[in-house]
């Protein structure tokens, strides 16, 4: 029932918005049709190397395969990428919202009030536009909650397809042999299961390697194209503060430096949280991905990767359940941001 709410929400947001915030509002697919989302749809139509010679984008391969192979099946029966984009969220968000109440309800927090904190997020916003995010958490959640579930087989699998929609997959499937060496304090026959995420990242790089004679294609795309490489974690933080200074960025630039510079610390206290209750492959899951974002060449969509975090949803809701005021407190200020990244998103401003 959240999920469905909060999708009503989302679409009284975009029509409401619209329509007071300017006097020729976009209509709802073109208020859709933002930044990632014809990215996406690009990569699904024309693959990886097929673009119109006139397209101005390069760099697709940054992009993994998961969700234009998903974007294409779909297209078969839905015209529209931007409105298939959608339906995939759709979709997938529903499955995610599943099973994070069930993974809730295996350390006794209530599912409705855990679904709650992820869709009233900062940036859920993100979970309805055609972006892979909810598609990621419709994979990856089913896989942790069947390793809760000692159901290996299962949880090496969905984590795998997890891996070919971003590559947080990875950092989750190091996290599942973690928590596989906590549970089972052995190497069994199931353990294989587990390495399929890394066939399938070998896999696409493969790939990518076979069409552009760069197996390590996706890497340098990051830095071609996208401006981000490795760098010394102080380094970037110290780049990221100076881009959110900078007068020549535009109010929503600067307001999402500073956001992403805030989501690097959630996510360090967020580590040393499940490091100190002993939840070693989730702090192991979080802990590789905020170093990853963290060492890049400045900050670039952590704040959106929170959502991506579901442990920090586990316990938000959890500490809401035993303490009203942080519950009270959390909608009070998450729900404000969710409408507000909604409007910016929407009118085609820079969300993160």
């Amino acid at each position: 029932m959240p999920w469905v709410l909060s999708r009503l929400t989302v679409l009284v947001l975009t029509v409401g918005g619209a329509r007071l915030l300017t006097d020729d509002p976009p209509g709802f697919l073109t208020a859709w049709d933002r930044w990632d989302v014809g990215l996406f749809g690009k990569v699904a139509a024309f693959g990886y190397q097929g673009f119109p010679q006139d397209y101005p984008d390069r760099g697709a391969e940054a992009f993994f395969p998961g969700l234009p192979l998903v974007l294409r099946a779909v297209h078969v029966v839905v015209p529209s990428w931007t409105v298939a984009g959608l339906l995939v969220s759709l979709v997938a968000g529903g499955v995610a919202s599943v099973f994070l109440a069930r993974l809730a309800a295996l350390d006794g927090i209530p599912g409705g009030r855990a679904v709650t904190t992820l869709v009233v997020s900062p940036y859920a916003v993100f979970l309805f536009a055609g972006y892979s995010e909810a598609l990621f958490l419709a994979l990856a959640l089913p896989g942790w909650w069947c390793a809760r579930q000692g159901r290996w087989a299962w949880a090496g699998g969905l984590v795998a397809l997890s891996t070919s929609v971003r590559i947080t997959g990875v950092f989750l499937a190091v996290g599942l042999l973690v928590e596989y060496a906590v549970r089972e304090r052995r190497i069994g026959r199931d353990v294989l299961w587990l390495l399929t995420p890394f066939v399938v990242l070998g896999g696409f790089f493969g790939y990518l390697g076979a069409i552009t004679g760069d197996p390590l294609r996706w890497f340098h795309v990051q830095q071609d194209y996208w401006g981000r490489s490795l760098t010394l974690p102080w380094e970037s933080l110290s780049a990221t503060v100076a881009a959110a200074r900078d007068p020549m960025q535009g109010r929503e630039y600067a307001w999402s430096f500073t956001a992403e510079i805030v989501a690097v610390g959630v996510g360090l206290v967020l580590t040393a949280v499940l490091l100190r209750r002993a939840r070693w492959g989730e702090a192991t899951y979080v802990g590789l991905s905020v170093v990853a974002l963290a060492t890049s060449s400045f900050y670039l969509s952590v704040a959106r990767a929170t959502l991506l975090w579901f442990p920090l949803w586990l316990l938000v809701a959890a500490a809401g359940t035993r303490r009203s005021w942080v519950w009270t407190g959390y909608l009070c200020l998450a729900a404000p941001l969710m409408a507000l990244g909604v409007l910016t998103f929407t009118s085609g401003r820079w969300v993160g």
